[in-house]
């Protein structure tokens, strides 16, 4: 059974980082593209990165380019998500996924999710 196991997420006020840490098991992880996802109350789900099996190829979203970084460690079956320049409009639960292509991730359609984990950016 495949788990994906968030971690890192929790308080920081503006222009903070955080890095966010997904373990996956079950499956061949080196195998699969990761990506992240964020949705705050009354907003719809985001994806704000994404990353190719082969960590070559990453998506970011508008709202993200040039403050997160989406990376892998297929040997410790590990993909991250470096947050810098926090603000409070990233404040969310963010989940990590996984699918066999990075256009799978980013409309929404993976076959398995996290739990998430809070990120809560003060002002």
């Amino acid at each position: 059974q495949v788990q994906l196991v968030e971690s890192g997420g929790g308080l920081v006020q503006t222009g903070g980082s955080l890095r966010l840490s997904c373990a996956a098991s079950g499956r061949t992880f080196s195998n699969y593209a990761m990506g992240w996802f964020r949705q705050a109350p009354g907003k719809e789900r985001e994806c704000v990165a994404a990353i190719s099996w082969s960590g070559e190829n990453t998506y970011y979203a508008d709202s993200v380019k040039g403050r997160f970084t989406i990376s892998r460690d297929n040997a410790k079956n590990t993909v991250y998500l470096q947050m810098n320049s926090l603000k409070p409009e990233d404040t969310a639960v963010y989940r990590c996924a996984t699918a066999l292509h990075v256009a799978t991730i980013t409309t929404g359609r993976s076959d398995y999710w996290g739990q998430g984990t809070q990120v809560t950016v003060s002002s």
